[in-house]
């Protein structure tokens, strides 16, 4: 089995090679991801200038690594594009330090990232946990072995594109999995005013509200300590 492995939090994340260490007990790995931080760039591809790409130093040995001058969906075009040699069975985008849940998949670099390879025919999961300073990071990365492998033994179907959410839990508290679909709201926006002395500035500012939170949503599901795996399109 082969995985592509990308993320959108930049090619020396926590979460990436957490999850590329345990992956690599079951599959020949290769690493694109973007060369820095590139949270919330949705589904943004580079079209207006060159790409540049080069091989990096793995943190995981012996893993095929590419650090790429762009967004987390240039990296994965590029990957499957040009990088990469012979196909891959599977792509993943993670472990994000932080959710990507409800509205939120719309502009995430995470979900933008495993589109892309879903696009092109291949089985996709965006793997995420409910944290910035997320403490169990190997809970996700089990996971992703588990839904890699059923992948393999077409237990699941091939044309698959899953968002996964994980509570920032130790395993024996997580009460269990739940199928969901996307809450209708996760953050909203908001626009804060600031003046340099020189000249005024605007920061974006994400606020949390609520939303759509029945107990078919990624919300509740995370919420109520539950994973949360949502089918985007199946």
């Amino acid at each position: 089995m082969k995985i592509l492995v990308t993320n959108d939090d930049g090619i020396f994340a926590q979460g990436l090679w957490i999850l590329v260490n345990e992956l690599k007990s079951i599959a020949q790995v290769v690493v694109a991801a973007p060369d820095r931080e590139q949270s919330a760039t949705g589904t943004a591809v580079t079209l207006r200038q060159p790409l540049r790409v080069q091989k990096a130093s793995p943190l995981v040995s012996e893993v095929e690594t590419y650090s790429v001058e762009g967004t987390p969906a240039d990296s994965v075009i590029l990957a499957l594009g040009k990088l990469v040699k012979n196909k891959i069975d599977l792509l993943i985008s993670g472990i994000n330090q932080g959710p990507n849940l409800g509205d939120d998949v719309l502009i995430s670099g995470t979900v933008g990232a495993a589109l892309q390879g879903y696009l092109r025919g291949f089985p996709a999961i965006a793997i995420s946990v409910d944290s910035v300073d997320s403490l169990h990071l190997d809970n996700a990365a089990k996971l992703a072995i588990l839904l890699a492998k059923k992948i393999d033994a077409n237990t699941l179907p091939s044309n698959i594109f899953l968002n996964v959410n994980l509570p920032n839990l130790p395993l024996s508290e997580i009460r269990g999995a739940k199928i969901t679909r996307l809450a209708s709201k996760s953050h909203t926006d908001t626009v804060e005013e600031g003046h340099d002395g020189k000249r005024k500035y605007y920061w974006l500012v994400r606020q949390k509200v609520n939303g759509d939170t029945d107990e078919k949503t990624d919300i509740w599901a995370i919420e109520q300590g539950n994973i949360s795996i949502t089918p985007l399109h199946t």
